[in-house]
């Protein structure tokens, strides 16, 4: 069975309701749109954490939401790698603590989940920053303790709600480089929300835009750049990628 996140869902919001009907196969996703236009709403409905009216939830053909089998099954049993806005990080737990929070809910056995939780820290290059609480990080390494968190799962698939929007542009730059390594090394689906046209020139595989609780456009970043939809508020210009040198042989994107 192929690693691929289906959906078919609506979920009622105000002004309009999320409409959405979707496949995401592994590699980068990034979703564009404006604000209010219901991305945040698609990944809490993919993590579990909203429950949509009708509609199905699949991954790899195992219903993990449908309203007319009765199904729902809750986050902390879809195996989600979940990166919320603004991170999340646990105030009162140390970095380790953060990361190791998943697996001590799974009952993982000790032994194990320190052994994962030190193994995941030093992938990201934070094992210095174990003993340390979420409020004397910097951003940068605020965002890597979160991804840790969320990777450390092995998750089936991975949902990313502008995971760089709160960084500086020098630190994003930086930390975008190590998330796109990060990113294809998990090889699975993965589902991020973004406003930076940068961000979909460096880690996107495809792109889907949604307006007002629809799929608009559903594509590769070059079918984008070529065939998008005109921009609207809060959208970047489509045409503006390739007057950026997206594909230029320093970032080409792979096939």
């Amino acid at each position: 069975m192929r690693d691929i996140l289906a959906f078919d869902i609506q979920v009622p919001l105000s002004p309009f309701s999320l409409v959405v009907k979707g496949e995401v196969d592994p590699g980068v996703t990034a979703i564009l749109g404006p604000s209010g236009s219901g991305k945040t709403t698609l990944l809490r409905c993919l993590a579990g954490l909203t429950r949509p009216a009708a509609g199905w939830i699949r991954f790899r053909g195992r219903n993990l939401f449908s309203s007319t089998d009765g199904v729902f099954v809750p986050p902390e049993r879809r195996n989600v790698g979940y990166v919320p806005q603004q991170y999340a990080l646990f105030p009162r737990l140390t970095v380790f603590g953060n990361v190791e929070y998943g697996l001590k809910a799974r009952r993982v056995p000790a032994r194990q989940r320190h052994e994962h939780v030190r193994d995941m820290l030093k992938r990201m290059g934070i094992e210095h920053l174990a003993s340390r609480m979420p409020g004397s990080l910097s951003g940068g390494e605020a965002q890597r303790v979160a991804l840790a968190r969320a990777m450390v799962l092995n998750p089936d698939y991975i949902l990313l709600d502008e995971p760089l929007a709160a960084l500086d542009p020098q630190t994003r730059h930086h930390i975008r480089e190590f998330l796109r390594s990060v990113l294809k090394e998990a090889s699975c689906p993965v589902l991020c929300v973004t406003h930076d046209l940068e961000d979909v020139r460096h880690l996107a595989d495809r792109v889907m835009v949604l307006r007002e609780g629809r799929i608009v456009f559903e594509g590769r970043v070059e079918e984008w750049v070529r065939e998008g939809p005109p921009p609207e508020d809060g959208e970047r210009e489509a045409a503006d990628l390739e007057n950026k040198g997206a594909f230029d042989n320093e970032t080409e994107i792979e096939s």
